[in-house]
């Protein structure tokens, strides 16, 4: 009896070896739970054995349960990296044929090329969706839907319209074709040839931005003599400049053209307002480069002047709408994940679905940081982070292995001896049995 009863024990040390080595082993696993062996001494009796003198039949092992109590938590720079303050599990959807639903404490998530939020195994992460304000539009296990980050928001708009302010300088050089000999022709890549320049970002009716660039060139100018005033003091007469500019324009590497002509002339009185252009500038229709439909594009200069102080952009606007690009996504601590693009737009994606079970000791693990629901643990009880008792969330965070490296060794030396003592057992009483078979008559 005595051989069975120190086996127990063998067995049962093993078991906890076992137990501690796959802590130890486990102990830079992200969401990973340690567990604790539990044993339960064995005794057989009946109603007619005294129990003082009843004899223990070892050991045997009552199960390995595991502990859920939370990790050290780790800042990440992603911040689709969550992590889980208290109770709850993420819940995750694989991929495969089987289209099966785990649970998991590892938040390290990613997007794929689908832009498919996932995990290291590529499944799904569930959330709840939401309307435009943030609130859940549907619950239960039917609501869930896998996390998808969309790459643009917002409609396009083309650009119909240009207005641009400019302050002429009246002190430039005057480029005039008449002279002799000549100036150079216009050529948008020799500075030398035109005066100023203003560059206006512009979106064709895709959102597809180009560059719409104005070219100023001074032709003519003339000096007048302006009254001196009335009444003491006397102000001198002072002299003022007259000026004619021709304005060239393109968008991309597309000369504009207005009635088939590849420039425009404007002119500026002697006080410095525009005289001719106080009408938008309604460019041909042309089709842009990119492909896009059919475009018009008007340029509205009536606010632009000619002093005698250097140039100047006063203002610069345009009606275009582009597409917004995804600049950023965020996560909130009750798990709302919104994104951010680049025309401003915040677009609220869902909310984080999280899982709790009544019995989670009774969870099966099923590896890859995944459990599975058992008649032990119940079924799955699911909500939102920050209510209804389940955890808050952190974002850029994940939870690292709840092992305990010092506990673990010690635990391990304390499982060593116990086997040790239990093999020294074995050995006594092999040899009493030794012992017996040699006795003689």
């Amino acid at each position: 009896m005595s051989f069975f009863t120190a086996l127990s024990g063998l067995q049962a040390s093993q078991t906890d070896m076992a137990t501690i080595s796959h802590n130890l082993a486990n102990v830079s696993t992200t969401g990973f739970k340690k567990s604790r062996t539990e044993f339960a001494d064995v005794i057989a009796s009946s109603v007619a054995t005294d129990p003082r003198k009843m004899v223990g039949s070892g050991v045997v092992v009552k199960g390995n349960t595991q502990q859920f109590s939370n990790g050290n938590f780790q800042t990440t720079s992603n911040a689709l990296d969550l992590a889980i303050v208290g109770e709850g599990f993420f819940v995750m959807k694989s991929t495969g044929i089987s289209d099966s639903v785990q649970y998991t404490r590892n938040g390290a998530f990613s997007v794929d090329s689908n832009r498919n939020v996932v995990d290291a195994q590529g499944s799904y992460l569930m959330v709840y969706p939401v309307d435009n304000d943030g609130n859940v539009t549907a619950t239960g296990n039917d609501g869930l839907t896998n996390l998808q980050i969309q790459q643009t928001s917002g409609t396009p708009k083309a650009t119909n319209k240009v207005v641009t302010a400019i302050q002429l300088s009246a002190t430039s050089t005057v480029k005039d074709p008449a002279a002799t000999p000549p100036p150079a022709a216009f050529k948008r890549s020799d500075t030398t040839t035109y005066t100023n320049s203003v560059a206006t970002r512009v979106y064709d009716a895709n959102g597809n931005p180009s560059q719409m660039t104005n070219y100023y060139v001074r032709t003519k100018g003339a000096t007048a003599a302006v009254p001196a005033s009335a009444g003491p003091p006397a102000v001198a007469a002072q002299p003022a400049t007259t000026g004619t500019w021709d304005v060239y324009t393109y968008v991309g590497d597309q000369q504009m053209t207005v009635n088939g002509a590849n420039k425009v002339t404007i002119q500026f009185d002697d006080k410095g307002a525009i005289m001719n252009q106080t009408a938008p500038i309604a460019f041909d229709q042309f089709v842009p480069t990119s492909g896009a439909a059919a475009q018009n594009i008007s340029l509205n200069l009536a606010n632009s002047t000619q002093l005698s102080s250097a140039f100047a952009v006063n203002n610069k606007s345009q009606d275009g709408v582009p597409v917004g690009q995804l600049s950023g996504v965020t996560v909130t601590d009750a798990g709302l994940i919104q994104a951010s693009f680049s025309n401003g737009d915040i677009v609220p994606l869902g909310k984080v679905a999280l899982a709790k079970f009544s019995t989670p000791t009774g969870l099966r693990q099923i590896g890859n940081s995944y459990w599975a629901a058992t008649g032990v643990s119940g079924s799955a009880s699911l909500g939102s982070a920050s209510a209804d008792g389940f955890g808050a969330l952190m974002s850029g965070t994940i939870e690292n292995s709840n092992v305990d490296i010092t506990e673990e060794l010690v635990n391990l030396i304390a499982a060593q001896r116990n086997f040790q003592a239990n093999a020294k057992a074995l050995d006594t009483a092999s040899q009493v049995s030794q012992t017996i078979f040699n006795i003689r008559s």
